[in-house]
């Protein structure tokens, strides 16, 4: 069995495998974060050469016990420490004391992801960015899945729970939607 200090460094270290050495732990200490693993760090990694945007991900919203190990990132056009910690530490906290979240769940932020956007929920995705790269972790007996969380809007999740995921997806590709843009209107 995998030993959690070790885990979470090795998740860690996956990360900067794919986004570079270069991190900082984004520190958020409101709300109910005693609830959350002991472990449990939202880490920042700055735009480099190859990837001109923020990444902010979480290390070890999963434990090596679990069934199911998700980690889960999201980028930004500059560093938006306070807001994204509060957003990914939220839904970190409904992946563990709610529903477990997976490939192509949804969650409801409760207010825009930053500033007055209309996107004020989450989609688990299939890191398109990174690629497989970064979507898989093998650590023998266990597996880690890392997920982008894409910001959408109230109306995409409806459309995907009425139209599907994958015809979602088309959309955004038929739209070209950029994922940094905060003010992005709805592609439904």
């Amino acid at each position: 069995m995998v030993l959690n200090k070790e885990y979470c460094s090795t998740v860690r270290a996956h990360y900067q495998s794919v986004w570079g050495k270069d991190y900082a732990e984004v520190l958020f200490s409101r709300g109910p974060i005693d609830e959350l693993p002991e472990n449990f760090r939202i880490l920042r990694f700055p735009p480099t050469s190859n990837k001109l945007m923020w990444a902010y991900a979480t290390q070890c919203m999963s434990q090596p016990q679990d069934e199911n190990r998700v980690e889960l990132h999201l980028f930004t056009q500059r560093e938006y420490d306070d807001e994204i910690a509060e957003l990914l530490t939220a839904t970190a906290h409904y992946h563990r004391t709610g529903h477990r979240l997976g490939a192509g769940h949804t969650v409801n932020f409760g207010r825009p992801w930053i500033g007055h956007s209309e996107c004020d929920r989450g989609l688990t995705s299939l890191p398109y960015l990174d690629g497989p790269t970064l979507e898989w972790l093998d650590l023998g007996s266990v597996r880690v899945r890392f997920l982008w969380l894409i910001p959408v809007t109230k109306r995409e999740v409806d459309y995907i729970q009425s139209d599907g995921l994958e015809s979602f997806e088309q959309r955004l590709e038929s739209a070209q939607f950029n994922y940094l843009d905060v003010a992005r209107k709805s592609v439904v």
